[in-house]
């Protein structure tokens, strides 16, 4: 069986490919990620993959999560009434001509019994938006939240190293005790306080001094 990473960047490989010709790719991006959003409640996912429900009345709920989110805008989405069934309208904001075909998207999963794939393919697709524009993801893992100034030092030293836009992650562990961890690209710079205790234990053991 494909990994749902696999069958996610499928889907998401298909919806750029839509967008790419209708060059609509920040109207797909603005829906895909606010259907995320909503469908990240755990309860109106259930509802939508119970195969106890007709698909006719979970095809229902979806119509008015996408309802929900042209109305409101991409950023202000929210879970609508599990008992609301309405058709799918269109939104300036979210970019009206994707409308069907985000619909489309979601229905397709839904019948093959994938829709608990769309925030993963909402994922996949920031990621190929952000290559298609030379974005660089970037993740920080810090102790404690890091403040404004931080976050904008950090971000142009990270532009500085890689020459072009970085799309910056903020993550926080009080694990690490201190400093930060940086993941870009496929590069890890691990400059926390745990990494430092690591590695000066592993040469105590291995006696490299």
């Amino acid at each position: 069986m494909a990994r749902p990473t696999t069958a996610a960047r499928r889907y998401a490989d298909a919806a750029f490919q839509v967008a790419e010709r209708e060059d609509a790719f920040a109207a797909w991006r603005a829906r895909l990620d606010a259907a995320a959003r909503v469908l990240a409640d755990e309860r109106l996912m259930a509802g939508l993959r119970n195969p106890a429900t007709p698909v006719e009345q979970r095809e229902k709920l979806l119509d008015a999560v996408l309802e929900g989110i042209d109305a409101a805008g991409a950023d202000d989405a929210r879970v609508p009434d599990a008992g609301a069934g309405t058709s799918p309208g269109a939104s300036a904001g979210t970019g009206p001509g994707t409308a069907p075909l985000v619909r489309n998207l979601c229905l397709l999963l839904l019948h093959r019994g994938r829709i608990d794939l769309l925030p993963n393919v909402a994922a996949e697709f920031r990621r190929l938006d952000d290559a298609r524009q030379g974005i660089v993801p970037a993740a920080a893992t810090s102790a404690s939240p890091l403040g404004p100034d931080e976050v904008r030092a950090l971000t142009a030293r990270l532009e500085q190293l890689t020459g072009g836009r970085v799309a910056l992650d903020l993550q926080v562990d009080p694990s690490i005790i201190g400093g930060l961890i940086v993941r870009l690209g496929d590069r890890l710079i691990d400059g926390s306080v745990r990494g430092r205790l690591e590695r000066l234990r592993s040469r105590l053991v291995s006696g490299a001094l």
